[in-house]
């Protein structure tokens, strides 16, 4: 395999390449040498020296020849400032070379360990298209050249290197950074490697070290070399001497300014010039409102960043600290709307229903109209999914005019999350909280607490325990975040959380927020829902002209009964978007579609029915209750069945139906009532005895607890005990206790909202609950009737009737 094509005259071949076996080998389908430009370093035979990849050209090429093992020519270029250099932009000679490794640093950049062997003149380069490399390559046809290497009894040789080493070592004394490298030079055994390292690392100019890897002779060049070592020390002397003499002529003031100049010098040659960075860090911080704290700990952060090395990852880190500090509104506040009206045309705009909510966050938004300055209390929205909990806090914000952000809080294990991390942390940033001001740009925003409820713990700290003092307006004013290192005034941000649930949050955080719920939607609100809101945006999110797609009300009745289950608009806004998306695949497709969407077309667009109309099941059964329940995603209606089997001993009450702790001492409590009550409800005293007693709860995949269905259950035990009827579309809730009364139970408007939509008719409650009842608007409460009872006899008496069962057991 050669370098070259055959045409050309210049001809090396693999074997003259001093290649380790099985090591390093050419590409099979390459033929010339492929060329790495560097921008400072000239590399000499038998060096071995890490090369940092600035160009991303350069890492590619560093990873091709690491990967496929090919040897690379390391040239360096005339002028580095040039981006992609061609021949005329490189110096003639280089030397062959192999990546041994490629790694990446800390701060993002990529260095690779490069081992030169044979030096070359190029003849000819120029950019190819290397299938395998991705790209462009640069590849030359070069002349290999063999240096000559002196004796080893060379006694002239020896002495010309230990000069050389004499004047290395005088020379570390006035170079830092260069004095570990020439150290290790003099350490090595081989003469001709020490040259060759010396005239690698030495801080001479490209062009005279190319003139030293012109010579072909070792002995020559390590003439030259110390010629031009000798030379540089006699110019530092010359400095030095200078140096001290103005020294002792100027005063204590004179003195300080030029060792000031020198610094700055010195630093600019070992680091860059880093004055632009630092100007425009300077330059935008005069236009940031910052605090007295925070301005004094930027000046001070500023002019630490002076004195590290760019290159070092402490440079970047320290870089966007500062950035972080000039991106915080410190003392910039949005102004506030001072128009009542007009706040409540967009809340009114925006959401349908939501009556008392929207009082409650008017009665917000007048106190902070009436006092700008004053503390805003931190508004917990909670409900099922899909009810607008997050569209409210954006209209909150839209309404007040002030900047909004989100930030989600679902999942969130790590207390850091909040806080920040430090900045002595690889990979350090501030808290969500503070970036999400930042992103605000104001020190005033809405933020919005998403999913609150769902916060998790473990070793690394409990975030729920650091929102405690994001939430706190008494201490929130002074809130401080690890990376930022500096309070941070909160107290003007309104904090709006969301949770599906309050079970999951721990007391002191539910004490700093106030409660507002968002139960859900009754069918006529979620069809005003749907043809005010959700028909038009998905008409104009999908292209689609004003009213080509009709769907009138009784459609959307249809698709709310049969095809959703929920307190909120999801699931309904789906499954319109299921008939907006067919509609447009049959425009496509040039074929006839209404449009007018009517409720026997459903069935073409949506499948068969999800939901039956009427979930209540009947009542010709005996022992078959209907209880209410709530859930996170609202109310739900559930059963409670009961069935008698005979039994000679063992257990006499079975449960099933994946119930809670909590529901099975329930069933225990509701059955041992009803023993000790045997006489009054006319249940034989053997019954017991002789009868096994199973309760289940249907959907037995979904695990089920809490109190409310005690009654529910002491119904259905009497139920099948007695073989009487349930009165038809009837549904209870209330935890019993042993004397048999009823107490009142929470989720009251959720359950309401799911015995409707069931088609019950009566409701039994406790008569605690009543209150609840009268909280609830009266558009929720049409169509049932409500009995308040005392007692489990209260219950019965209402949700049981005389009349028993056609085929009762032979009891």
């Amino acid at each position: 395999m050669n370098y070259f094509n055959d045409n050309n005259p210049k001809i090396i071949s693999l074997g003259q390449i001093d290649l380790e076996p099985d090591k390093f080998t050419l590409a099979p389908d390459l033929d010339h040498l492929p060329l790495l430009a560097t921008q400072n370093l000239v590399l000499f035979p038998g060096v071995t020296t890490p090369l940092s990849l600035v160009r991303k050209s350069s890492q590619r090429i560093a990873d091709y020849a690491y990967e496929t093992k090919t040897p690379i020519g390391i040239v360096c270029q005339k002028y580095p400032d040039t981006g992609q250099p061609e021949q005329q932009d490189l110096f003639e000679y280089g030397v062959i070379a192999d990546v041994l490794k490629v790694f990446e640093l800390p701060d993002g950049n990529h260095t690779a360990i490069l081992r030169a062997r044979d030096k070359f003149e190029i003849l000819e380069a120029k950019y190819t298209n290397v299938p395998e490399f991705g790209g462009n390559l640069l590849l030359a046809a070069v002349t290999p050249i063999h240096e000559s290497k002196p004796r080893t009894n060379d006694k002239n040789f020896s002495g010309i290197v230990n000069a050389i080493k004499e004047v290395t070592l005088k020379l570390t004394q006035n170079l830092e950074g260069l004095k570990d490298v020439f150290l290790n030079a003099t350490n090595l055994n081989d003469p001709v490697g020490f040259i060759n390292m010396v005239c690698s690392q030495t801080p001479f100019p490209p062009v005279d070290k190319i003139r030293l890897l012109m010579f072909n002779s070792v002995r020559d060049r390590a003439k030259e070399l110390l010629e031009m070592l000798t030379q540089q020390e006699q110019m530092m002397k010359v400095a030095e001497e200078i140096q001290s003499h103005a020294r002792e002529n100027f005063d204590q003031q004179h003195r300080q300014a030029f060792l000031q100049q020198q610094m700055e010098a010195i630093r600019q040659e070992l680091y860059g010039d880093t004055d632009d960075e630092q100007d425009s860090l300077r330059k935008r911080a005069e236009s940031v409102p910052f605090t007295e704290a925070a301005a004094k700990v930027f000046k001070k952060e500023l002019d630490k960043l002076g004195r590290l090395n760019p290159q070092s990852p402490d440079y970047s880190v320290q870089y966007s600290y500062l950035e972080t500090l000039l991106d915080l509104p410190w003392l910039k506040y949005s102004d506030l709307n001072t128009n009542l009206a007009d706040a409540m045309a967009i809340l009114n705009s925006e959401h349908y229903g939501l009556t008392k909510v929207k009082e409650r966050i008017l009665e917000q938004i007048a106190v902070l109209m009436n006092n700008p300055g004053g503390k805003a209390p931190i508004l917990c929205l909670v409900g099922p999914p899909g009810v607008g909990k997050t569209s409210l806090g954006q209209s909150i914000a839209k309404a007040l005019h002030r900047s909004y952000q989100r930030v989600s809080l679902g999942g969130l294990h790590d207390e850091a999350e909040i806080r920040g991390h430090r900045r002595t942390y690889i990979g350090s940033m501030p808290g969500r909280i503070i970036d999400a001001v930042k992103r605000a740009g104001d020190s005033n925003p809405v933020l919005l607490l998403d999913e609150v409820d769902k916060i998790g713990a473990d070793f690394k700290g409990d975030p729920s325990a650091a929102l405690l003092e994001v939430l706190d307006p008494e201490q929130n004013c002074h809130f401080h975040d690890n990376y930022i290192d500096i309070d941070y005034d909160l107290s003007k941000v309104l904090f709006i959380a969301t949770a599906n649930t309050l079970s999951t949050l721990s007391q002191p955080l539910l004490d700093r927020m106030e409660i507002i719920d968002l139960s859900g939607y009754i069918m006529e609100e979620k069809i005003e829902i749907a043809t005010r809101h959700i028909i038009p945006r998905l008409l104009e999110e999908n292209n689609l002209k004003a009213g080509s797609i009709v769907i009138p009300a009784e459609t959307l009745t249809e698709i709310i009964d049969k095809y959703t289950s929920e307190s909120g608009v999801r699931q309904l806004e789906k499954e319109i978007f299921r008939i907006v998306r067919k509609v447009i695949l049959a425009k496509l497709m040039n074929e006839k579609v209404p449009k007018k969407i009517l409720p026997k077309h459903l069935k073409g667009f949506l499948g068969v029915e999800k939901y039956s109309k009427d979930r209540y099941e009947g009542n010709e059964f005996a022992g078959v209750v209907t209880g209410l329940a709530w859930t996170a995603v609202g109310g739900e209606i559930l059963y409670i069945e009961s069935s008698l089997s005979k039994s000679k001993g063992g257990e006499k009450l079975a449960l099933t139906g994946n119930l809670g702790n909590v529901m099975k001492e329930s069933a225990a409590i509701a059955l041992q009532y009803v023993k000790s009550h045997c006489d009054e409800f006319g249940i034989p005293d053997e019954l017991f005895e002789k009868y096994q007693l199973h309760l289940h709860v249907p959907e037995g995949a979904i695990p089920k607890d809490g109190p409310s269905a005690g009654i529910t259950m002491a119904t259905s035990m009497v139920s099948v005990f007695t073989q009487r009827k349930v009165r038809e579309r009837v549904a209870m809730t209330g935890e019993i206790t042993l004397r048999g009364k009823v107490l009142p139970v929470g989720g009251i408007k959720e359950k309401i909202l799911a015995a409707k939509r069931a088609g019950i008719t009566d409701i039994i409650l406790s008569r605690e609950n009543e209150k609840n009842i009268l909280d609830i608007d009266g558009i929720y409460l049409s169509g049932l009737t409500f009995h308040y009872v005392d007692t489990v006899s209260d219950v019965l008496s209402i949700a049981l009737l005389p009349e028993k069962v056609s085929n009762p057991l032979n009891l």
